[in-house]
């Protein structure tokens, strides 16, 4: 039997719950069908039956079509705005935060952003919630091990205060790890945590569809309390905020102005 792309996107739904419909459709077909020529498949049927017995071949599918693109400090001077204007407006309302980091990859982001808190407070006190599609790309980020690629654009005194070093290789301490709590998270189809001072997706609409993007903003919404900061990625400005009861704070961070 002949599988088309349509009927592929239906099986992986079955198979994993990412929906593909979801994403951009030139951009992800582009990739799934590198990743079949790469592994030597010729039609989609034969590839979905390969990645529903080969765990290895699965987890590469997932971990590549998520786009796990991550590194620590990724566009510094939105790290420098959320240290110098965002956390301290946060901190006036309240002096512990509930901090989300959404498709949060390898882990960067979450323990990026706890060695910025932790300017503001002790790691006892601090506590991310950070969950991605990708139970493989989690694991990874539970270790806390990082290549010194991943840590080029970080602040030198962070990298001598929070890793231990060997060679090339960088382990994050387990104080701040123990910061993070990882989780498994769709961001279309699984519940959001509630009451959130912060959330952090960055980086990752981009890949979605217009409809796909309007429903994760309005869940966005509901996940964070009046007057709470949603900080997004460089090539992720939202043209229509005020349709989500949304504006901007500073660029690239946009405060809740009310429910929906």
């Amino acid at each position: 039997m002949i599988m088309d792309y349509e009927g592929f996107k239906k099986e992986i739904l079955s198979l994993t719950q990412i929906d593909l419909s979801s994403y951009k459709e030139k951009q992800m077909k582009r990739r799934i069908d590198s990743l079949l020529v790469r592994n030597g498949f010729k039609d989609y049927k034969s590839y979905l039956d390969a990645l529903k017995v080969n765990k290895e071949l699965y987890n590469e599918f997932i971990n590549y079509i998520t786009i796990n693109v991550s590194e620590f400090y990724r566009n510094p001077d939105q790290w420098i705005k959320l240290k110098e204007i965002i956390l301290p407006y946060l901190l006036e309302k309240s002096s512990t935060l509930k901090v989300w980091s959404a498709a949060c990859s390898s882990g960067d982001e979450p323990y990026t952003l706890v060695m910025i808190l932790n300017e503001f407070m002790p790691l006892s006190k601090i506590k991310i919630i950070a969950t991605d599609i990708d139970e493989e790309i989690l694991r990874k980020a539970k270790n806390g091990v990082y290549t010194q690629k991943s840590l080029t654009k970080l602040p030198d005194n962070y990298i001598k205060k929070y890793f231990k070093r060997e060679g090339d290789i960088f382990s994050i301490n387990e104080e701040v790890k123990n910061c993070v709590e990882f989780k498994k998270h769709n961001l279309l189809s699984d519940p959001y945590p509630t009451n959130c001072d912060l959330i952090v997706c960055r980086n990752v609409l981009i890949y979605f569809t217009e409809e796909a993007k309007v429903d994760i903003y309005n869940k966005f919404n509901r996940s964070l309390k009046t007057g709470g900061i949603l900080f997004v990625g460089s090539t992720e400005q939202i043209v229509l905020f005020s349709k989500y009861n949304l504006k901007p704070m500073q660029t690239f961070f946009y405060k809740k102005t009310g429910d929906l």
